[in-house]
């Protein structure tokens, strides 16, 4: 029970940190690539704006050196002012501009030279082909500006940009794993000292009940013994028939708490069981008892089931929903079930009933809890019970559950083979 709260505390804590963490770092990130973006999109439109188309004759003039002169050097359509940031200067530019017949005017590849002319003619054409006025195409951001005499189609490279951005999330992942690994170890500390004193409260209560049962048992014993010794002499009498009948009810009270407390903290080891068997055998020996009020039982049972556990217990958990169906049944037909699914068994015992409300469902498996309090203490019925049904189920590792459906009331216990 604790190590799954312990559990519940660290998935709360992970949760959170790693909720916190993803938020940050998404908001980080997108912040990162809108400001980039942002800043890009403001040097390439500042290129545009800057950009100029030389006269015709430079335009149209031959391709090729004349004979004796030294090859041309490429000059960039822009020329940026000395007091342009160093972030506009150190930017790659490149640009295509076509004339309005579609014949490339000029090609401007960059002080880098990564892209040929023909590879950014071949990108600027597939650029007007979308009608876009700017967007990105592989590492290059494009903007469009139709003038009146020509089209330009400028670029610029964000690949480094891109590298920051990805260096940055990369970073970012990275920290926040190793400072996630920190935080589950210290939430592992911090939930073993918010789960100590539970656990250390709760081997208290254990251990007292265990105490107070053998300690009351002696007294018990005695007083009815006693009891019994005056009945034989006095006859019978209102007033020693009381003394029996409380005592009886303490008797019985003691043997449940004993046998909760036998339950929670058995140490022995478990054995292969068959748990067909130890379902058909109580089923067999409360039949009577039903037809006795007037009821039925029904079993499916699949046969050769195995678990590993304590077979008192287990009789002991069967034994406790069937007497529960029986009694509570405000119908005829009480159905007891067991099969295996997936790699559990599963027993279920159902039987018609007044609806439950819910905030009582959820405390039906607390010690000494009773839907119906008027009926407190009825046939050395202590409310003890479900409780010790719900200590075996959780002892051999498996849980137990209450439902209810079609008018019946249904109890399912899934135990592991």
């Amino acid at each position: 029970m604790f190590k799954k709260t312990r559990i519940r505390i660290m998935a709360l804590i992970m949760g959170s940190l790693i909720l916190l963490f993803g938020t940050g770092l998404s908001i980080i990130v997108y912040e990162s690539y809108r400001q980039v973006r942002n800043a890009n999109s403001e040097r390439l439109e500042r290129y545009m704006n800057l950009y100029f188309l030389e006269s015709k004759e430079s335009i149209y003039k031959p391709s090729g050196p004349e004979p004796g002169e030294p090859e041309p050097r490429h000059q960039p359509a822009v020329q940026p002012p000395a007091e342009e940031s160093p972030d506009f200067r150190l930017s790659t530019f490149y640009s295509v501009c076509f004339s309005n017949s579609g014949e490339v005017l000029k090609t401007d590849e960059g002080r880098e030279g990564v892209y040929t002319g023909e590879e950014l003619e071949e990108l600027a054409r597939r650029v007007l082909e979308t009608n876009k006025s700017r967007g990105q195409t592989g590492s290059l951001m494009f903007s469009v500006s139709r003038r009146p005499d020509y089209t330009l189609v400028a670029f610029i490279d964000i690949t480094l940009a891109e590298s920051n951005l990805s260096t940055l999330l990369g970073n970012s992942i990275s920290g926040g794993i190793a400072s996630i690994v920190v935080l589950f170890f210290i939430a592992l500390y911090i939930s073993g000292r918010i789960v100590k004193p539970l656990e250390e409260n709760d081997r208290k209560q254990k251990q007292f009940i265990s105490d107070a049962g053998h300690e009351l048992k002696t007294p018990i014993a005695v007083t009815g013994a006693n009891a019994e010794m005056l009945a034989r002499e006095i006859g019978e009498n209102e007033w020693l028939a009381n003394i029996q009948y409380e005592n009886n009810r303490m008797g019985a009270l003691v043997t449940q708490l004993l046998d909760l407390s036998r339950v929670e903290n058995t140490q022995n080891p478990m054995e292969k069981t068959n748990l067909s068997d130890v379902v058909s055998g109580e089923t067999l020996a409360f039949e009577s008892l039903a037809f006795e009020a007037g009821k039925t039982i029904e079993s499916i049972i699949e046969p050769d089931i195995y678990i590993n556990g304590y077979i008192s217990q287990l009789q002991q958990l069967v034994s406790i929903l069937t007497d529960n169906a029986i009694r509570h049944s405000t119908g005829s037909r009480i159905e007891i079930s067991l099969k295996k699914h997936s790699h559990s068994a599963v027993l279920t015992v159902s039987n018609p009933a007044d609806e439950i409300p819910l905030d009582k469902m959820e405390h039906i498996f607390d010690r000494f809890y009773r839907v119906d309090q008027a009926r407190s203490g009825e046939g050395r019925h202590y409310g003890l019970g479900l409780s010790i049904a719900r200590a075996v189920a959780l002892r051999h590792k498996g849980d137990i559950g209450a439902s209810f459906s079609n008018g019946r009331m249904v109890f399912t216990v899934t135990l592991p083979l």
